[in-house]
């Protein structure tokens, strides 16, 4: 004991001479010293970032009707209570936020899903500052949208990261407007990377996984590192998980931006390849537990699917990341991918099972045109609409009557304008198996079912 107490007394007196030293500091020294101790990583990177963090307001008016029971018609409410009991009109508003990637432009990256439907959009900035904004371009499939901002001058812009360096368990942080409450921080970690989320139409594919809290609200505002870089732009939330979040990879995301501000419209992303739902028999072929996948039926020469070595009876059980039940999962995790951007597939032929990247191409006019001929037996021309130019006997169009002549008004769900309508219509119904058409003829319209070996 008697060794320590010289060596503790020294230590005593260490610390009080820091102490009286630090007292004697005048109390704007201190208190900087003190919050120089207390600026962490998170606190720098949010102090970069959040200047360009933006809160979205998108307002859209809609007609409500009073409810008065099944027993009062419209007809009621025109002719007993006037004008005031017919519908009025309301404004809804939706709220989300955003992030500025060009201050020079005024360009702020946000969700589609965000300014669905908004006639009016307004953003606002941490600095107080409103500014009105316009849709540039929207894509439902990504849910990402481009608004630029009006009146706002040289405006502060965030750091774009690289979402391809991202690594599992790093830090980082979500700002956003949740329920309202402006600038808002939360954070986690990096929990994993491409994985996938199932909606109605398909999968949203190659997602960061996130512990950090996003909340209604937070949809469109950056995923920051540490390096007060945006690496990702939240997106969704797992239903009924607490920690379970998603945001779009920022290196998409910029591909779809770049296509929106340059077109308007995102390339549509293709393999060359056509399939079909597997049943309980090819299942059984496999070796699968239950009908799942995609089958291949046919891959168009020199197409992405071709150059990768895909064949016809190929099974196509993923797609970046994304696990597949049917045809309709594979369209949409195709429809989330760009052109260029390599895909992982998981593909089983007879009972071996490999991993294939192929990096998909354009799907333009020459293969919308090529297809609509091959799968459907389908020539068309461009000038008052869309035309039938030619159809191929035996062919799906010939099943259905189409003649040279005829103009297509409509196919699936796509209305046919022009040419880049058709493109897209010929897209989306590629693997249907049933498509309705409706056809105008000698000044008459009707509408008929084509059915797709």
């Amino acid at each position: 004991m008697g060794r320590i107490a010289p060596c503790t007394k020294s230590f005593s007196l260490l610390l009080m001479t820091c102490f009286l030293a630090l007292a004697a500091l005048p109390a704007s020294a201190r208190a900087a010293s003190n919050r120089a101790a207390r600026t962490t990583p998170v606190v720098t990177a949010v102090a970069a970032v959040a200047p360009a963090v933006v809160n979205i307001t998108a307002a859209k008016t809609v007609q409500r009707r009073p409810n008065m029971g099944p027993f009062f018609d419209e007809e009621f409410f025109r002719q007993f209570m006037g004008p005031g009991g017919l519908p009025r009109q309301e404004t809804q508003e939706s709220l989300g936020s955003g992030v500025i990637i060009d201050g020079k432009a005024g360009l702020v990256l946000t969700n589609a899903h965000v300014i669905a439907g908004g006639a009016t959009i307004k953003a606002r900035l941490q600095d107080g500052r409103v500014l009105d904004a316009a849709l540039v371009g929207a894509d439902a499939d990504f849910d990402v949208a481009v608004l630029r901002l009006s009146g706002g001058g040289n405006l502060p812009q965030a750091a774009m990261g690289d979402s391809s360096d991202i690594m599992i368990g790093e830090t980082v942080i979500a700002i956003g407007n949740p329920f309202g409450y402006a600038h808002t921080v939360t954070t986690g970690v990096v929990s994993a990377v491409g994985r996938s989320l199932k909606h109605e139409g398909g999968a949203y594919a190659d997602l960061i996984q996130t512990d950090a809290a996003i909340n209604p609200g937070n949809s469109g505002g950056p995923l920051v590192n540490l390096a007060g870089e945006v690496i990702g732009i939240d997106m969704a939330i797992q239903a009924g998980a607490e920690g379970i979040g998603f945001a779009i990879p920022i290196n998409k995301a910029r591909r779809v931006v770049a296509q929106l501000v340059e077109g308007g419209r995102v390339t549509p992303a293709w393999l060359g390849l056509s399939g079909q739902d597997v049943d309980a028999r090819a299942a059984r072929y496999f070796g699968l537990n239950r009908p799942k996948g995609m089958l291949v039926t046919e891959v168009a020469q020199g197409s992405p699917a071709d150059k990768a070595g895909i064949k016809p009876g190929d099974l196509i059980l993923s797609v970046g990341g994304a696990e597949l039940d049917d045809k309709g999962q594979y369209r949409g995790a195709l429809a989330t991918s760009t052109v260029g951007e390599a895909l992982a597939l998981t593909v089983r032929r007879g009972e071996q099972e490999q991993k294939i990247s192929v990096a998909p191409a354009a799907f333009g006019e020459r293969e919308a045109a090529g297809l609509a001929a091959s799968r459907w037996g389908l020539g068309v021309s461009f000038g008052r609409g869309v035309t039938v130019a030619s159809v191929r006997q035996g062919s799906p169009a010939a099943r259905l009557g189409l003649a040279p002549g005829d103009v297509l008004v409509q196919i699936g769900g796509e209305k046919l304008g022009g040419q880049a309508d058709f493109t897209r219509a010929v897209y989306v119904n590629r693997l249907n198996r049933t498509i309705l058409v409706m056809i105008e003829r000698g000044g008459r319209g009707y509408y008929a079912k084509m059915g797709v070996e």
